[in-house]
């Protein structure tokens, strides 16, 4: 029953959806980040994480944004504050997009973190800026989207490539990429902002495919500060004269590695930790060389001035690679008229007039009264049955002149529950058959049968003094029917009256609707429409209240027969065994 009325509250009470960033924005689509169930889940929060947002066909609809993407607009989970981010790639035509999203905090184990996507503004200007999107803490980043010349730094200190021999790609982990062939590089010569500061630490990342297993390359460069490399195919770090070894780096597919530097040397494979070491390097700055011997392809460096967490290399390898559509989830389109400050009904439930409200709170008691009694009842018969069952077992079983053995005294501590069949099988005294009303008739007709025989033995019952035990046992039967019956006549009266009830506030609401149409002069459609629709929802208040009455009445009233036939069962074969047992 409560399944059934859960729905039709909800309709009654709904709330009103989240708020719209922007009116000039048609569409939106929350994007969610799962830190908690994706393999190695993140643990602690991150701040300031650039998060890579994949769009295709399956998740975006292209045709609804921009062809360069310039109306995109990322906001906070508030559904208030802006976001920086930034476009690698956009192309309508293929319709793939990658968005690098600086979202504030990352928690750490949730699986509903909601940064929300705007789209949708023929007329919005491009406001990406990878500048903003990396703060300080990174020295260096380079995604290898460009078509041609040195790769480019997207951070704010714009570091320039020096020599650049590698070829580019498309098919990066990413985007585009940078392919070496054993003998190319690509140098990133000291800069002011390049420097490597022991107190704080560094960390380098990058995405490596080798053309073949077993390599022998440096991968990273950094002079005596750090290097990545493969030694015949394993991933190693070094810092001085410290060295740490990692496991191999597959040639089947992309795979992010890392390496921190800081008062140990620590080496990562896909954002899970792979060895460490104690080390102490020196303050220098740093020259960079990548691909010293290497075949195959980079993607995506990172550089940063401070030695990051595992949870945030790991949020990295989670959050950018080909499988990160299990992390980075984008929902369903929303447009401004289903998405808006307010959902359907919330707009119906605003129109909602005085005298409507009024109707529905005298619904909504009803309807609070009659689940109130249905489930009190439903708990009452079910009672009555089991104990039905349990008194007629133990009946079947005496002998002819046992017949009395069941019969006990009232209960003085039950005398406040008299006349009450409820309240006394809900909350009296039950350790010898009194829920069951089978007993109550026993119980009245050993009462006749012993005030008629008094103490004398051997004494029998007249046939009148079996008629007068009739007459005693079928008065029990009614007063037990009435017992059963009790409060039933409020399901009936929520089943009739509610509907009347809420067609009354139907037909208020309506003449209302009507009346300020004639006064205004107003008679188009967006006028009449709010004001009918508020009207009927008394409508479905009634019905709402009738429905769920309707379904409990017959229930609980088929219940109620079947015990009634029970009792006039037991009497007549009550009234026999009695006779057997007690007269000629």
């Amino acid at each position: 029953m409560i399944r059934f009325l859960f729905p039709l509250l909800l309709m009654l009470a709904a709330a009103p959806a989240h708020a719209w960033w922007n009116g000039d924005w048609s569409a939106r689509k929350a994007i969610t980040v799962n830190t908690a169930d994706s393999g190695a889940a993140v643990k602690e929060a991150q701040t300031n994480a650039p998060v890579l947002i994949r769009l295709h066909t399956g998740n975006f609809d292209f045709l609804s944004a921009n062809p360069n993407g310039s109306d995109l607009r990322f906001v906070a989970g508030d559904d208030k504050t802006p976001l920086n981010f930034q476009i690698e790639k956009f192309d309508s035509t293929a319709e793939q997009a990658l968005i690098w999203v600086q979202v504030p905090k990352v928690e750490g184990g949730k699986d509903k973190q909601q940064v929300w996507l705007y789209y949708g503004n023929e007329g919005a200007p491009a406001v990406g800026d990878g500048k903003a999107v990396y703060d300080p803490s990174f020295m260096l980043v380079q995604h290898y989207a460009e078509t041609s010349g040195a790769p480019q730094d997207s951070t704010a200190a714009a570091i320039p490539s020096g020599a650049f021999t590698a070829t580019r790609t498309p098919g990066g982990a990413i985007g585009g990429a940078v392919k070496f062939d054993g003998t190319q590089t690509l140098d990133i010569p000291a800069a002011p902002k390049l420097v490597y500061g022991a107190a704080a630490g560094m960390t380098v990342s990058l995405w490596v495919k080798p053309d073949t297993a077993g390599q022998t390359a440096e991968l990273l460069h950094a002079g005596q500060t750090l290097t990545l490399a493969l030694e015949d195919g394993k991933l190693v770090a070094r810092s001085g004269g410290v060295t740490v070894t990692g496991p191999d780096v597959p040639a089947t597919g992309w795979s992010q590695v890392s390496a921190t530097l800081g008062d140990k040397l620590r080496v990562y494979l896909n954002g899970a930790m792979a060895a460490e070491a104690a080390v102490a390097a020196p303050d220098a700055a740093l020259e960079l060389k990548l691909g010293s011997g290497f075949k195959g392809e980079v993607d995506e460096l990172e550089v940063s001035n401070i030695a990051r967490s595992a949870d945030w290399l790991r949020l990295a390898a989670m959050t950018q690679g080909l499988d990160s559509d299990k992390v980075v989830q984008a929902g369903e389109e929303e447009s401004e008229d289903s998405g808006g400050d307010a959902s359907y009904f919330g707009v119906i439930l605003k129109s909602v007039t005085l005298d409507g409200w009024v109707v529905i709170a005298v619904l909504m008691v009803m309807l609070g009264i009659s689940v109130l009694v249905m489930a009190s009842k439903a708990l009452l018969v079910s009672k009555i049955t089991r104990a039905n069952k349990e008194f007629l077992e133990a009946f079947h079983d005496l002998k002819a002149q046992d017949t009395a053995r069941l019969d006990a005294d009232d209960d003085p501590e039950d005398a406040d529950l008299k006349g009450s069949g409820m309240a006394e099988i809900l909350f009296g005294h039950h350790d010898h058959h009194q829920n069951s009303t089978l007993y109550r008739i026993y119980h009245a007709g050993i009462q006749q049968v012993k005030n008629r025989m008094g103490k004398r033995a051997g004494v029998e019952l007249s046939p009148q003094a079996l008629d007068v035990v009739k007459a005693s046992l079928d008065a029990t039967v009614v007063r037990e029917n009435q017992k059963l019956n009790s409060l039933m006549v409020l399901l009936t009266i929520a089943i009739s009256g509610g509907p009347f009830l809420g067609l009354l506030g139907t037909v208020v609401g309506v003449m209302i609707t009507f009346a300020a149409i004639a006064a205004t002069g107003d008679v188009n459609v967006a006028a009449i429409a709010p004001g009918i629709a508020a009207a009927l929802v008394a409508t479905v208040a009634g019905l709402a209240v009738a429905i769920p009455a309707l379904f409990g009445y017959n229930y609980l009233g088929s219940r109620i027969k079947a015990i009634s036939a029970d009792m006039h069962v037991f009497v007549d074969e009550y009234i026999a065994r009695i006779a057997e047992t007690y007269s000629r």
